[in-house]
């Protein structure tokens, strides 16, 4: 496979694949057996979020205050396997600081840098082939309905020992979708280029199967 490919210019080796989609699409999982299957270092942008919203948790700080969620971005460190990082209470205020433009502002750079070494990468989020790197490779947006985003997230909290009630979690999906797809600042939205893999009738394995497909599918043909 040529792997010359860049979001800068085609001298660079390794290529970006961007994937976006709503909460407990998939998007993750796929983005990490991207990363695994095509050798690239991989980012979780949502985990940067979370670990501001945990930051402010710790902190008894209110995240309906703009300011306090900024101090909160700085000098931002996080152990990626903390559990509570996960934890609907944690999912819910990085839903809600995700609409700050200085909270998106103090994290741009961050993840932009990720999108540009070296070798390529593979990062996942809302707005990644649409903010943070519009010129990526490939492009995925991937989804699935509300209903069953929400069956795998309690699925996912009562793996991990959290409480986990299906129809409050779907209350909240169907909210953060709302505010994640109508905030001003860069809403969830699908890129014109992007390829749309719905995951709704599809196991783990089947959707990783696909994901890999269109991604071998557009880099040949690019």
């Amino acid at each position: 496979m040529n792997r010359n490919f860049g979001i800068q210019d085609g001298s660079r080796k390794g290529f970006v694949i961007a994937v976006d989609g709503p909460a407990a699409s998939g998007k993750g999982t796929i983005a990490r057996a991207l990363a695994k299957h095509f050798g690239l270092p991989h980012m979780d942008t949502g985990l940067l979020y979370r670990a501001v919203a945990l930051k402010i948790w710790r902190w008894g700080g209110d995240p309906n205050i703009e300011f306090e969620a900024l101090r909160a971005c700085d000098n931002l460190g996080f152990d990626p396997d903390d559990e509570e990082l996960r934890s609907e209470p944690i999912s819910r205020i990085a839903s809600k600081i995700s609409s700050y433009a200085s909270v998106r502002d103090a994290l741009l750079q961050r993840q932009r840098d990720f999108a540009a070494q070296e070798g390529g990468a593979v990062l996942d989020g809302r707005d990644i082939g649409t903010v943070i790197a519009p010129e990526a490779d490939v492009k995925l947006f991937v989804t699935a309905s509300a209903e069953v985003r929400a069956q795998r997230r309690v699925r996912e909290l009562l793996e991990r020992g959290m409480p986990g009630h299906y129809d409050d979690v779907l209350l909240d999906i169907r909210a953060r979708d709302e505010r994640d797809a109508t905030r001003e600042i860069a809403p969830l939205l699908q890129a014109q280029d992007a390829d749309l893999l719905d995951t709704s009738d599809l196991t783990a394995e089947q959707a990783i199967a696909e994901a890999i497909r269109l991604v071998e599918h557009k880099l040949a043909n690019a």
